[in-house]
């Protein structure tokens, strides 16, 4: 048989195109959880703030909020002034009385009725009409979940309607043979460190996948670096976008184990800051969302389908929910610094909007059964759940936008 590793350098996903490649990263201990609170090693943790706008749908799964290996062996008690909480989830459609924050604390029971984890967020309802009218330009960076392009069609969708901003995406690559008005620096299989440190002398023509960084230029003497000015010279008029997303992960942890997670991320980290402060310190008026990893799809199914014995759902679910631990320590409560966590993995339903079909349920029958067979790629319905969640976070961040060159 051949060694995971053998199998993770020869998986590709044909669906979406995307290559989940095999980063290597020296051993470090195992992880230790990080909780609110965790007395059974349940690792549960929530965003600091969860984005509500009125008429939009926000949820909180359970299971992807939370580290275990059956969520149905298990109660989750929500305390919240408003929403319903369902068998899987709290949901919530706000109204416009609700404009204002409302606390959410999450409990969770074991079968003796024993609390083993809690945690709390605020869920903050902005106006409807929050930045209306007002110009917006935004810049999602991203890997193939972003190279889709389906979340920002579904954020500019969003802005289309009356009392939003006008909002513009910016970059360089769009979907289709001729330019249109999705645009954004998103490419399937692509992965921090490369948008950190690859560089071609193609990086905006051909084949998206031998291209360099948008945003590495050559220099007269030395290495090439990294150059939002110039970058934003040559795609948006010299402009600086408002805001800019950036949405990876799933390259760069998917072939980890718990032995080479922690080295691994921290590796991630370090080329993902290095983009970070590549807009920050050019523009330090952009506000920048980090879009927290979404979980995978919700059964072995999906992995089986994609990745036959080379890799399983929980192995990966334990990979993205460490990532999203460290971002949170990483990237929390740095506001000031116009920096935002998007809580893009909390709104989406892992079991009913990822791919799927029909198949009989073994050779034998005749009965058909659906299974999902695509791990890390929701479908349509998904993507827009993520649209959702940035939505939500340009409305709220859209009170004031700054812009400059």
């Amino acid at each position: 048989m051949r060694s995971r590793s053998v199998w993770l350098s020869l998986l590709f996903v044909v669906a979406s195109g995307e290559f989940l490649s095999n980063v290597s990263a020296e051993d470090a201990p195992k992880p230790a959880p990080v909780a609110a609170s965790a007395p059974s090693g349940i690792r549960l943790i929530l965003p600091p703030v969860i984005y509500a706008v009125p008429g939009i749908e926000s949820n909180l799964y359970f299971d992807n909020v939370c580290l275990m290996v059956n969520p149905k062996n298990y109660v989750f008690d929500v305390d919240a002034p408003r929403g319903q909480q369902q068998a899987e989830r709290w949901t919530y459609l706000p109204a416009d009385k609700d404009v204002g924050e409302h606390s959410l604390k999450l409990t969770v029971r074991d079968q003796q009725n024993a609390i083993v984890a809690t945690a709390a967020t605020i869920v903050r309802v902005v106006a409807a009409n929050a930045g209306a009218d007002q110009p917006l330009s935004l810049l999602c960076i991203g890997d193939s979940l972003t190279h889709a392009s389906v979340y920002p069609q579904s954020i500019l969708d969003s802005c289309l309607n009356p009392g939003n901003p006008k909002l513009k995406l910016i970059g360089s690559h769009w979907p289709g043979a001729a330019p249109g008005l999705v645009r954004h620096e998103g490419y399937g299989g692509w992965t921090a460190l490369r948008f950190a440190t690859h560089f071609t002398e193609t990086a905006r023509t051909g084949d998206y996948t031998k291209r360099g960084s948008p945003f590495l230029y050559p220099q007269p003497t030395g290495t090439p670096k990294l150059d939002f000015k110039r970058y934003c010279a040559d795609v948006n008029e010299g402009q600086f976008p408002d805001r800019v997303t950036i949405f990876l992960g799933p390259n760069d942890i998917f072939s980890y184990q718990d032995d080479t997670i922690e080295a691994g991320i921290n590796q991630m980290l370090t080329h993902y800051e290095q983009v970070d402060e590549m807009i920050r310190t050019s523009s330090p008026s952009t506000r920048i969302g980090v879009m927290l990893p979404v979980p995978p799809a919700g059964t072995q199914d999906a992995f089986g389908s994609n990745y036959t014995n080379g890799q399983t759902r929980w192995q990966y679910k334990r990979n993205q929910h460490r990532l999203v631990e460290k971002m949170l320590e990483r990237y929390g409560k740095r506001e000031m610094e116009n920096i935002d966590l998007i809580p893009t993995h909390v709104n989406l339903d892992c079991d009913h909007n990822y791919p799927g079909g029909l198949v009989v349920a073994n050779s034998r029958s005749t009965e058909k059964i659906t299974r999902l067979n695509n791990g890390v790629h929701p479908n349509a319905s998904g993507y827009q759940q993520i649209g959702d969640s940035v939505y939500c976070w340009l409305k709220a961040s859209a009170i004031k936008p700054t812009s400059g060159k």
